[in-house]
Protein backbone atom coordinates (compact mmCIF):
# COMPACT_ATOMS: atom_id res chain seq x y z
CA UNK A 1 0.00 0.00 0.00
CA UNK A 2 1.36 3.30 -1.31
CA UNK A 3 1.50 5.75 1.81
CA UNK A 4 -0.29 9.63 1.08
CA UNK A 5 2.20 12.14 1.03
CA UNK A 6 2.18 15.11 3.34
CA UNK A 7 0.54 18.39 1.77
CA UNK A 8 3.46 20.56 0.77
CA UNK A 9 2.76 23.70 3.21
CA UNK A 10 5.28 25.53 2.05
CA UNK A 11 3.68 26.05 -0.66
CA UNK A 12 1.32 28.43 1.14
CA UNK A 13 1.33 31.81 2.54
CA UNK A 14 -0.92 31.47 5.49
CA UNK A 15 -2.86 28.36 6.64
CA UNK A 16 -5.93 28.24 9.69
CA UNK A 17 -8.73 26.69 10.72
CA UNK A 18 -12.28 28.69 10.19
CA UNK A 19 -15.55 28.38 11.97
CA UNK A 20 -18.28 29.49 9.75
CA UNK A 21 -21.79 29.14 9.25
CA UNK A 22 -21.77 26.25 7.17
CA UNK A 23 -18.90 24.60 9.56
CA UNK A 24 -15.51 24.39 10.17
CA UNK A 25 -13.04 24.51 7.16
CA UNK A 26 -9.29 24.73 6.84
CA UNK A 27 -7.95 27.77 5.31
CA UNK A 28 -4.83 28.01 3.20
CA UNK A 29 -3.97 31.25 1.32
CA UNK A 30 -1.34 30.98 -1.86
CA UNK A 31 -0.03 33.79 -4.21
CA UNK A 32 0.48 34.57 -7.36
CA UNK A 33 3.35 35.56 -9.65
CA UNK A 34 1.43 38.86 -9.45
CA UNK A 35 0.79 38.88 -5.57
CA UNK A 36 -3.21 37.84 -5.40
CA UNK A 37 -3.95 35.88 -2.81
CA UNK A 38 -6.19 32.52 -3.53
CA UNK A 39 -7.77 30.14 -0.91
CA UNK A 40 -8.30 26.80 -0.52
CA UNK A 41 -10.97 26.02 2.22
CA UNK A 42 -11.16 22.29 2.52
CA UNK A 43 -12.95 19.34 5.14
CA UNK A 44 -11.79 16.40 5.84
CA UNK A 45 -8.49 14.72 4.41
CA UNK A 46 -8.14 15.27 1.37
CA UNK A 47 -4.15 14.50 0.54
CA UNK A 48 -3.86 11.34 -1.43
CA UNK A 49 -7.11 10.93 -1.82
CA UNK A 50 -9.53 10.27 -4.52
CA UNK A 51 -12.90 11.58 -5.93
CA UNK A 52 -12.51 14.75 -4.04
CA UNK A 53 -15.09 16.99 -4.14
CA UNK A 54 -14.08 20.05 -5.86
CA UNK A 55 -15.44 23.99 -6.65
CA UNK A 56 -13.57 26.43 -8.26
CA UNK A 57 -15.16 29.32 -7.18
CA UNK A 58 -14.29 32.94 -8.70
CA UNK A 59 -14.91 36.08 -7.09
CA UNK A 60 -17.87 38.39 -6.72
CA UNK A 61 -18.09 41.04 -4.91
CA UNK A 62 -21.21 42.29 -6.01
CA UNK A 63 -23.16 39.14 -5.46
CA UNK A 64 -20.98 37.69 -2.49
CA UNK A 65 -21.38 40.90 -0.15
CA UNK A 66 -23.50 43.20 -2.36
CA UNK A 67 -26.19 40.87 -2.71
CA UNK A 68 -26.71 41.38 -6.20
CA UNK A 69 -29.34 39.38 -8.17
CA UNK A 70 -27.73 39.28 -11.46
CA UNK A 71 -26.14 36.39 -11.25
CA UNK A 72 -26.08 33.43 -9.50
CA UNK A 73 -22.59 33.90 -7.93
CA UNK A 74 -23.30 33.90 -4.26
CA UNK A 75 -25.81 31.41 -3.91
CA UNK A 76 -23.30 28.98 -5.98
CA UNK A 77 -20.40 29.68 -3.00
CA UNK A 78 -23.21 28.62 -0.67
CA UNK A 79 -24.18 25.70 -1.69
CA UNK A 80 -20.55 24.28 -2.92
CA UNK A 81 -19.38 24.88 0.77
CA UNK A 82 -22.12 23.39 2.12
CA UNK A 83 -21.45 20.36 0.10
CA UNK A 84 -17.96 19.33 0.72
CA UNK A 85 -19.59 19.73 4.33
CA UNK A 86 -22.21 17.00 3.76
CA UNK A 87 -19.68 14.52 2.22
CA UNK A 88 -17.30 14.98 4.84
CA UNK A 89 -14.16 15.95 2.55
CA UNK A 90 -13.72 18.31 -0.16
CA UNK A 91 -12.42 21.64 -1.73
CA UNK A 92 -13.35 24.82 -2.59
CA UNK A 93 -10.62 27.18 -4.23
CA UNK A 94 -11.31 30.74 -4.16
CA UNK A 95 -9.84 32.34 -7.06
CA UNK A 96 -9.28 36.25 -7.24
CA UNK A 97 -10.46 36.68 -10.62
CA UNK A 98 -14.01 38.74 -10.56
CA UNK A 99 -15.76 39.60 -13.53
CA UNK A 100 -14.29 36.29 -15.59
CA UNK A 101 -11.01 38.18 -15.00
CA UNK A 102 -11.52 41.27 -16.25
CA UNK A 103 -11.36 43.06 -12.61
CA UNK A 104 -14.26 44.93 -10.32
CA UNK A 105 -14.32 48.35 -12.25
CA UNK A 106 -15.06 46.55 -15.55
CA UNK A 107 -17.41 44.21 -14.47
CA UNK A 108 -19.57 47.27 -13.19
CA UNK A 109 -18.77 49.15 -16.90
CA UNK A 110 -20.16 46.20 -18.67
CA UNK A 111 -23.12 46.31 -16.14
CA UNK A 112 -24.05 49.37 -17.90
CA UNK A 113 -23.92 47.87 -20.95
CA UNK A 114 -26.12 45.40 -20.27
CA UNK A 115 -28.13 47.69 -18.60
CA UNK A 116 -28.70 49.37 -22.10
CA UNK A 117 -29.23 45.72 -23.86
CA UNK A 118 -25.84 44.01 -24.63
CA UNK A 119 -25.71 40.41 -22.87
CA UNK A 120 -23.08 39.07 -21.15
CA UNK A 121 -20.95 38.45 -23.96
CA UNK A 122 -20.84 41.06 -26.10
CA UNK A 123 -20.52 43.50 -23.45
CA UNK A 124 -17.37 42.00 -22.80
CA UNK A 125 -16.29 42.52 -26.12
CA UNK A 126 -17.07 45.95 -26.52
CA UNK A 127 -15.08 46.91 -23.71
CA UNK A 128 -12.32 45.28 -25.80
CA UNK A 129 -12.22 41.62 -23.77
CA UNK A 130 -12.40 38.05 -24.33
CA UNK A 131 -15.50 36.38 -23.47
CA UNK A 132 -13.61 34.45 -20.13
CA UNK A 133 -10.38 35.84 -19.45
CA UNK A 134 -9.97 33.42 -16.15
CA UNK A 135 -7.09 30.86 -15.36
CA UNK A 136 -6.81 27.63 -13.46
CA UNK A 137 -3.16 27.18 -13.34
CA UNK A 138 -3.14 28.50 -9.48
CA UNK A 139 -5.59 26.38 -8.61
CA UNK A 140 -3.97 23.40 -10.09
CA UNK A 141 -0.70 24.01 -8.46
CA UNK A 142 -2.85 24.26 -4.79
CA UNK A 143 -4.45 20.55 -5.97
CA UNK A 144 -0.60 19.31 -6.49
CA UNK A 145 0.57 20.81 -3.19
CA UNK A 146 -2.66 19.78 -1.55
CA UNK A 147 -1.47 15.88 -2.78
CA UNK A 148 -5.00 15.53 -4.35
CA UNK A 149 -5.29 12.53 -6.46
CA UNK A 150 -8.35 12.88 -8.42
CA UNK A 151 -11.35 14.84 -8.12
CA UNK A 152 -15.50 15.39 -8.71
CA UNK A 153 -15.99 18.90 -9.97
CA UNK A 154 -18.74 21.05 -8.91
CA UNK A 155 -19.38 22.86 -12.38
CA UNK A 156 -21.42 23.76 -15.15
CA UNK A 157 -18.59 25.19 -16.91
CA UNK A 158 -16.75 23.18 -19.60
CA UNK A 159 -13.62 25.20 -19.62
CA UNK A 160 -13.22 24.34 -15.88
CA UNK A 161 -13.47 20.89 -16.96
CA UNK A 162 -11.18 21.62 -19.99
CA UNK A 163 -8.35 23.65 -17.59
CA UNK A 164 -8.03 20.22 -15.31
CA UNK A 165 -7.70 17.72 -17.98
CA UNK A 166 -5.40 19.69 -19.79
CA UNK A 167 -3.53 20.63 -16.58
CA UNK A 168 -3.25 16.43 -15.78
CA UNK A 169 -5.74 16.57 -13.21
CA UNK A 170 -7.96 13.43 -12.94
CA UNK A 171 -11.26 14.07 -13.13
CA UNK A 172 -13.91 11.59 -12.18
CA UNK A 173 -17.08 12.75 -12.65
CA UNK A 174 -19.14 16.71 -12.52
CA UNK A 175 -21.55 17.04 -9.98
CA UNK A 176 -23.66 20.14 -11.56
CA UNK A 177 -24.37 23.10 -9.30
CA UNK A 178 -27.32 24.94 -10.28
CA UNK A 179 -28.55 27.06 -7.55
CA UNK A 180 -30.38 30.83 -7.17
CA UNK A 181 -32.09 31.42 -10.36
CA UNK A 182 -34.43 34.48 -10.20
CA UNK A 183 -36.26 36.65 -12.26
CA UNK A 184 -33.28 39.50 -12.82
CA UNK A 185 -30.85 36.78 -13.87
CA UNK A 186 -32.78 33.96 -15.86
CA UNK A 187 -31.88 35.94 -19.37
CA UNK A 188 -28.06 35.91 -18.04
CA UNK A 189 -28.03 32.37 -17.36
CA UNK A 190 -29.70 31.40 -20.41
CA UNK A 191 -26.79 33.58 -22.58
CA UNK A 192 -24.28 31.31 -20.46
CA UNK A 193 -25.84 28.25 -21.97
CA UNK A 194 -26.75 29.42 -25.71
CA UNK A 195 -23.16 31.48 -25.97
CA UNK A 196 -20.81 30.02 -23.41
CA UNK A 197 -21.43 26.27 -23.46
CA UNK A 198 -22.68 26.00 -20.25
CA UNK A 199 -24.29 22.96 -19.25
CA UNK A 200 -27.65 23.83 -18.15
CA UNK A 201 -30.97 21.62 -19.02
CA UNK A 202 -34.01 23.25 -19.95
CA UNK A 203 -35.10 26.32 -17.94
CA UNK A 204 -37.33 25.39 -15.82
CA UNK A 205 -38.32 27.68 -12.81
CA UNK A 206 -37.61 30.51 -10.87
CA UNK A 207 -36.90 31.10 -7.47
CA UNK A 208 -36.17 34.18 -5.19
CA UNK A 209 -32.75 34.99 -3.94
CA UNK A 210 -31.91 37.02 -1.09
CA UNK A 211 -35.57 38.60 -0.55
CA UNK A 212 -37.67 38.88 2.32
CA UNK A 213 -40.06 35.49 3.09
CA UNK A 214 -43.74 36.65 2.13
CA UNK A 215 -46.74 35.22 0.38
CA UNK A 216 -44.51 35.96 -3.51
CA UNK A 217 -43.06 32.95 -2.55
CA UNK A 218 -45.62 30.58 -2.45
CA UNK A 219 -46.48 31.08 -6.25
CA UNK A 220 -42.94 29.75 -7.22
CA UNK A 221 -43.54 26.18 -5.62
CA UNK A 222 -41.26 26.98 -2.11
CA UNK A 223 -42.09 25.16 1.26
CA UNK A 224 -44.24 27.36 3.56
CA UNK A 225 -42.20 30.43 4.87
CA UNK A 226 -41.65 29.22 8.33
CA UNK A 227 -39.91 25.97 7.00
CA UNK A 228 -37.23 27.85 4.30
CA UNK A 229 -33.65 28.25 6.17
CA UNK A 230 -31.52 31.11 5.73
CA UNK A 231 -29.89 29.73 3.02
CA UNK A 232 -32.73 28.64 1.03
CA UNK A 233 -34.49 32.14 1.08
CA UNK A 234 -31.06 32.94 -0.53
CA UNK A 235 -31.43 30.41 -3.31
CA UNK A 236 -29.52 27.86 -2.04
CA UNK A 237 -31.20 24.03 -2.12
CA UNK A 238 -33.45 22.70 -4.75
CA UNK A 239 -32.28 23.36 -8.19
CA UNK A 240 -33.83 25.50 -10.31
CA UNK A 241 -32.53 24.23 -13.62
CA UNK A 242 -32.49 20.90 -14.31
CA UNK A 243 -28.41 20.29 -15.92
CA UNK A 244 -27.86 18.22 -18.12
Amino acid sequence: MVEPLLVDEDAFYAHTVLPTEHGTFDVRVMRDPQGREHLALSVGDVSGADDVLLRMHSECLTSEVLGSLKCDCGAQLETALQRIQEAGRGIVIYLRQEGRGIGLGNKIRAYALQAAGADTVDANRRLGFADDLRSYDIAVQMLQALDVRSVRLMTNNPLKLNALLEAGVTVNGREPIVTGVNPTNLGYLQTKRERMGHLYGELRSVRLLRRPCTNESRTLDLPPCSTLSRSARQGVGKPDLAAQ
